[in-house]
């Protein structure tokens, strides 16, 4: 029987607004769904007219991790299948958003479960609402955790921290996420949806380009020693002085006004 859902998407004042439309089932990701995050993600990197990106959800669920019923979770496997199918799976979605060149922001709106966990941490910013909750439930079901939970979380939370999620696999709620460093800011339900669209906005009326940089610049730094990390910011101011934008925001700054970027 085929699986009903969609991914939604439509552009706004120069912001990409992602929405995984499948709320009987708390946005859990079939194959399709994922592939179709993943191909909406390189389109926004691609495309000069995007400036953001906003990933959520709707219903009760952000999104319950992949799933599982079905497909290759009940066929039988060969030694190297599950390895390939989380490379080209769940380990490319989670690549896709740390390597779109706009700024994503997650608007959790409810449960993030497994990999829906992992695909709104590894977002560039995370707004959740009150009601939202974080669950690694690999633990409850034997698993080892996937989607790149064990890079992203101790580079948010460190390693001890989290072990504690990953061991336990107990339900983490917006306050404490907060607390703990993984969401930037806590609000009301009913507030998500228009402080996420402020948020993009805002985004998306800076200077794309520097933001992209800077955003490379800042994930690149947890995996290279102070030497690369310097040569990699040289390289990319040298870069993004070749912009409008940053020609702009220097004459804005001699000429005492605001500044006008157009991403270019």
């Amino acid at each position: 029987m085929p699986v009903s859902g969609t991914v939604r998407q439509e552009s706004r004042d120069g912001v990409s607004y992602v929405t995984l439309d499948r709320p009987e089932a708390l946005n859990a990701l079939t194959p399709d769904l994922r592939d179709r995050l993943i191909a909406l993600l390189d389109e926004a990197s691609a495309d000069p007219g995007v400036r953001a990106v906003v990933l959520t959800g709707t219903g009760r669920g952000f999104c319950a991790g992949a799933d599982l019923r079905g497909g290759a979770a009940t066929r039988e496997q060969l030694p190297g299948d599950v390895a390939r199918i989380l490379r080209l799976g769940a380990q490319r979605l989670i690549a896709a958003v740390l390597d779109c060149e706009k700024p994503v922001i997650a608007a959790v709106n409810g449960t993030a479960a497994g990999l829906g966990a992992h695909l709104a941490l590894a977002c560039d910013l995370v707004l959740a609402a009150e009601s939202a909750r974080f669950i690694e439930v690999f633990v409850r079901r034997g698993l080892v955790p996937d989607g790149g939970g064990a890079y992203l979380l101790p580079r948010l939370i460190g390693p001890q921290r989290t072990k504690e999620l990953l061991f336990f696999g107990d339900a983490l709620g917006a306050a404490d996420a907060e607390r703990l460093g993984l969401v930037n800011r806590v609000v009301p339900d009913a507030d998500l949806p228009k402080t996420a669209a402020a948020w993009a906005e805002r985004l998306a009326t800076g200077p794309t380009r520097a933001l992209a940089l800077t955003k490379q610049l800042v994930n690149a730094s947890l995996d290279t020693d102070r030497a690369t990390a310097f040569a990699a910011e040289a390289a990319a101011q040298e870069i993004n002085m070749t912009t409008r934008d940053a020609h702009e925001g220097l004459r804005a700054f001699t000429e005492r006004r605001p500044p006008g970027f157009r991403g270019r």
